[in-house]
């Protein structure tokens, strides 16, 4: 639709009488400028075929990728933990590179996609990374809500799964261990770690959000004008359905989709990036509802009200402070992510004391999935693991 829409302003384009915000202004008059000789008649032709090609390309690349050969998924480790549809699985026991004596590392991914996206591909690994560094990885599978997690908050997810889940942990291997928390499960894990200091032995957040504000005025006046529907919705179905919230988050970026199948439309079949973008889009489209009171809790608290950078945030009662956080905090920030904009992640390693943060040149999914994500995530994530556990470890023996 935009793109044969643009027949219509042709016209107004060529004779200056298009009204243009102002950030756009500077570049709408140079082309109208280089647009002042040009055949009004021919334009529309060529802007009527350029605008068919984009759509021949998208379809393609759909009706393509439904009929891609898929290749097997990486087989799955055993199961450590469970407790209703929320599973923890140990990358640590199984495979070519058993480390059941390595330093646990608790994988904490969002309530809303699937948490294979950390074990997506045997080569965009990061859990079976951690293993083959020595680590004892253990990935949480949340799970689409089953009976027992129609009624969850976000209390419930946090300390009736997650934090049962550490403990059980470290009752088995002597350790807490690090937490790792991806995206909005970078803010369960902070919540954990600041009530239970105890049940973490460091703390890593990947692209995860605190200041929901932050460069994205735009978004919040149009979930704030969609609220209402948005919560009638959740109070129909009792969740808020995975397709609705693709929808959301397809709307940060309309042209992606488009973009991304076109692109695909033009790869060879065999090329491993064939391959790697339908593993990836299988995952994007794998989502898991949202419960009704985690709905209304990141929509209209954490979204709506910016209730984390606020100081407003609550869970199990209290108030969650990254100030209380005294655990070595490893903050990293993608500088091209449209999901969690940079200067959201940036203000959550600035609230933790003394919090280390590196920002990376990635998306939100290319940091932990992409082709660049071994050497741009995986490489300095492992060495300040082992940095941070090393000096833990000799601090502990000094204490002695």
């Amino acid at each position: 639709m935009t793109w044969l829409s643009s027949l219509a302003v042709l016209n107004g384009l060529k004779n200056g009488s298009l009204p243009w915000r102002p950030d756009l202004k500077k570049a709408a008059e140079s082309l109208q400028r280089k647009l002042e000789k040009a055949d009004t008649h021919e334009l529309a032709v060529a802007v009527d075929a350029e605008a068919r090609s984009r759509l021949t390309a998208f379809t393609e690349g759909v009706a393509r990728y439904n009929h891609f050969p898929r290749d097997p998924r990486p087989a799955e480790p055993p199961e450590f933990w469970r407790d209703g549809t929320t599973r923890v699985l140990d990358y640590g026991t199984s495979g070519e590179n058993k480390q059941k004596d390595g330093p646990p590392i608790l994988l904490v991914p969002s309530l809303i996609n699937r948490g294979y996206i950390l074990d997506l591909t045997h080569k965009r690994s990061l859990a079976r990374h951690l293993a083959n560094e020595g680590f004892r990885p253990f990935l949480v599978d949340w799970g689409a809500p089953g009976r027992e997690e129609k009624h969850f908050d976000l209390s419930d997810y946090i300390f009736g799964r997650l934090e049962p889940a550490a403990e059980d942990i470290f009752l088995k291997t002597g350790q807490a261990p690090v937490l790792v928390g991806y995206c909005m499960g970078g803010l369960l894990t902070l919540a954990l770690a600041a009530r239970r200091p105890e049940k973490a032995r460091a703390l890593v957040l990947l692209a995860t959000p605190w200041d929901f504000h932050a460069n994205a005025t735009a978004n919040v006046r149009l979930l704030k004008t969609m609220a209402p529907v948005l919560t009638g919705l959740i109070d129909l179905w009792g969740e808020l359905p995975v397709d609705v919230i693709q929808t959301l988050f397809a709307s940060l970026d309309p042209y992606m989709t488009s973009e991304k199948f076109r692109r695909f439309s033009g790869l060879n079949n065999d090329s491993a990036k064939a391959h790697h973008f339908v593993a990836l889009e299988d995952w994007l489209n794998d989502g898991v509802p949202l419960v009704a009171p985690v709905a209304r809790e990141c929509l209209l608290n954490w979204y709506g009200e910016n209730a984390p950078a606020t100081g407003a945030w609550r869970t199990g009662g209290r108030l969650v402070k990254p100030s209380d956080i005294r655990m070595p905090t490893f903050v990293v920030i993608p500088d091209q992510d449209h999901i969690v904009p940079p200067e959201s992640a940036a203000a959550l390693a600035d609230a933790i004391p003394g919090a280390d943060s590196m920002t990376l040149k990635a998306g939100h999914i290319g940091m932990v999935a992409g082709s660049q994500a071994p050497a741009l995530l995986y490489k300095p994530l492992t060495n300040w693991l082992r940095k941070t556990l090393t000096k833990i470890k000799e601090e502990e023996e000094k204490i002695a």
